[in-house]
């Protein structure tokens, strides 16, 4: 990545973060007002401004607690010195959760046995999913990684034309059946398809139903099962969308797919215009599963890999 790639992708970043970032900075502002040292008055508004910024109650104790101790090992800090203790804290916590500092995303490997890298998409309609899963094969295309998407959400006609209509955009096969097709029929032709025409990277969507989690959780089950018959460590990734201006209610989200299958990475789509932004903290802390990509606008280039310093450093700065 040049220099200029670099700084766009910073650019694009701060933009994108912006309604987040002056909510969030403005109740930090008021919060240490008049106030020099960082006492119990401070740290109790300092958790009221992280609670209603969305990050979450178990994750803002926990930043919490690791002011209180940086504070006590350095008792020079003072409320000047608070943004950057918080940004050293947060990036902590967000690699401990197994997030990377540098620019993160998916490093496809190289498959020694001739199969496709399989990433298996979960998610609630309406969050972003095949979008997320279209702009991800252009970034993976544009790579030089040839590319297979599967149709295997066929409980809507509509998520399957808009994933063909994906697939043409970017230029990459799509594979599809009927309506009412058994998602893991549609799983396993990709897969054959993919490894037939020696693709490096699979992408399957699934149906984004939450309203019956052990039906959900034996449909994601009866997809993993099928499509190991052909790649035995399919799927390499399951990658959960969740849209990040619904606030807590993408933390229940989180919760219930990773109750009903194994979650293996996050993205976090509509950060763009929300102050909701706080909730990438929340969600990947509790849930322990690193953020991979986030979505900040409508351009092929606003999904971003996650780095967990570059967003960090963007939100208090």
């Amino acid at each position: 990545m040049g220099l200029f790639d670099i700084f766009k992708k910073k650019e694009v970043l701060n933009e994108g973060l912006q309604t987040t970032k002056q909510s969030l900075l403005s109740k930090l502002t008021h919060a240490v007002a008049g106030r020099s040292t960082i006492d119990d008055d401070v740290l109790d508004d300092l958790e009221d401004v992280l609670i209603t910024s969305d990050v979450g109650v178990d994750t803002t104790l926990d930043i919490i607690k690791r002011v209180q101790e940086r504070v006590k090992r350095d008792n020079y800090v003072g409320t000047k010195e608070l943004n950057a203790l918080l940004k050293d804290e947060i990036a902590a916590m967000l690699v401990q959760s197994g997030n990377t500092e540098t620019v993160n995303g998916f490093d496809i490997p190289l498959q020694n046995d001739g199969n496709p890298y399989v990433i298996m998409v979960v998610g609630v309609n309406g969050v972003g999913k095949t979008t997320t899963i279209g702009k991800l094969a252009y970034q993976l295309k544009a790579a030089g990684k040839k590319v297979y998407l599967g149709a295997a959400d066929t409980f809507r006609a509509a998520a399957v034309e808009q994933l063909v209509i994906w697939g043409e955009r970017v230029g990459v096969p799509v594979v599809k059946q009927q309506m009412g097709a058994d998602p893991a029929s549609v799983a396993y032709d990709t897969l054959a398809s993919a490894k037939a025409n020696g693709a490096d990277v699979v992408l399957i969507d699934t149906a984004g139903r939450l309203h019956n989690k052990v039906g959900l959780m034996n449909e994601l089950t009866k997809i993993r099962n099928v499509m190991k018959k052909l790649v035995p460590e399919a799927p390499h990734e399951v990658l959960l969308v969740l849209d990040g201006s619904t606030g807590q209610n993408a933390f229940e989200q989180a919760k219930q797919f990773c109750a009903a299958t194994e979650v293996s990475s996050l993205a976090i789509t509509k950060l763009d215009g929300t102050a909701k932004g706080g909730v990438v903290l929340g969600i990947s802390h509790q849930m322990q599963v690193p953020v991979k990509y986030i979505g900040l606008g409508e351009k092929m280039t606003d999904l971003q890999p996650f780095s967990a310093k570059d967003f960090v450093e963007t939100l208090f700065s």
